[in-house]
């Protein structure tokens, strides 16, 4: 007889670790390793409806006379990259109007209990043709996409869940690629045994614990001293004061590691405001970002998870309905790395200092204003 655990259970065993969670997974490191090196397949131009070499999923069954309703279970709204994510989303949705009967979004505001609310009321109105999944933990939201991909179809995009329940996953490379980028290039440019202060967000996000696993195993093997590794909650300030205390602490910091680049002019800020020379940095492809590198000549390297992946789930959902072959049950996307080399066609001055570069929106309707741009 299968037992079913509930939330509170479920929370307290992973906060005790009862329920092992493995985001160190070397076979899973090299894959993504290698797939930094494949040539993508897909349209030019459109990277967001690219693959890496992917499978395709039959979905004949799921086949059925539109326009659809599709719903939207989003882990949150609660950081820019997520805002502008979400924006390319609703402006996919628009761009797909003759196929698309209502979208339905509901913001489970980083919070486990309301998402998997969200998730059961979904499936239970039987007002969703599709539901498309950003899941806010990895453990936690599992048991409900398994138990709504049982009822109608789901996609699961951005973070993952352990099931291959979804009819498919989709992300770019994923976090140990994003790792491998920052990590690999900081320790090449900092003398060997040099310091390195990293900075994560949150902990239990698969993504962000793959992409901390890569870089913590890259500077072991290069003989780099990681002097701390501080969560900041994505909060500039607490992020300005996590740095301050290591400069005070240790005084030199050869280089600072991001599993996330929402607040890396504020690390950037402590060292100024400390009179220290900056860091080999690794931030990602926000507007203020590339563009302090670019007014400084930093040595720095922006991994990115594109937002453009969030176009692709709205795609993929109107494929399915349709029966039409998806990639699958993993569809990965490109996620090329921004370096100095090609710095300057990302610098865009007229979008707003958190918007991310690498939107795949320029050519939607009413950008750059619905992004907040001039």
């Amino acid at each position: 007889m299968k037992t079913q655990i509930g939330l509170t259970a479920l929370l307290a065993a992973l906060s005790t670790g009862a329920i092992a969670q493995n985001f160190n997974d070397p076979a899973e490191f090299e894959r993504q390793k290698a797939l930094l090196t494949v040539a993508p397949q897909g349209p030019d131009g459109k990277p967001w409806e690219q693959n890496l070499g992917g499978e395709k999923v039959d979905t004949a069954k799921y086949k059925k006379p539109g326009p659809y309703k599709l719903c939207f279970s989003n882990a949150g709204v609660n950081n820019p990259w997520r805002v502008v994510g979400f924006t390319n989303m609703q402006a996919e949705v628009d761009a797909n109007k003759a196929d698309i009967a209502s979208f339905t979004h509901a913001d489970a505001e980083g919070k486990d209990d309301k998402q998997i609310s969200d998730i059961n009321a979904f499936v239970n109105s039987g007002q969703c043709d599709a539901l498309i999944v950003s899941p806010n933990t990895t453990a936690a939201l599992t048991p409900a996409v398994e138990a709504a991909a049982k009822k109608l179809p789901v996609v699961v995009f951005d973070r993952g869940v352990d099931s291959k329940a979804p009819v498919t996953f989709i992300n770019p490379i994923g976090g140990y690629g994003f790792g491998i980028q920052g990590a690999s290039f900081i320790a090449e440019k900092i003398p060997a045994g040099g310091a390195v202060l990293a900075l994560r967000i949150l902990p239990g996000v698969d993504v962000l614990e793959n992409r901390w696993a890569a870089a913590e195993r890259i500077f072991k093997e290069k003989g780099i001293k990681v002097v701390g590794a501080e969560f900041t909650n994505g909060d500039n300030a607490k992020t300005k004061a996590i740095v301050e205390d290591y400069i005070n602490r240790f005084g030199k910091i050869d280089g600072v590691w991001m599993d996330a680049g929402a607040t890396a002019v504020a690390a950037l800020e402590a060292f100024e405001d400390a009179g220290k020379p900056y860091p080999v940095i690794n931030g990602e492809d926000q507007q203020d970002f590339l563009q302090k590198w670019k007014k400084n000549k930093l040595t720095a390297i922006a991994p990115t998870y594109p937002t453009y992946q969030w176009r692709t789930p709205v795609i993929a959902a109107i494929r399915i309905l349709k029966g039409e072959p998806v990639v699958g049950p993993t569809w990965k996307l490109p996620q090329p790395a921004i370096t100095a080399e090609t710095l300057d066609k990302f610098v865009n001055d007229k979008m707003p200092p958190l918007h991310y570069a690498l939107c795949g929106c320029e050519q939607m309707t009413n950008y750059p204003a619905r992004w907040g741009g001039k």
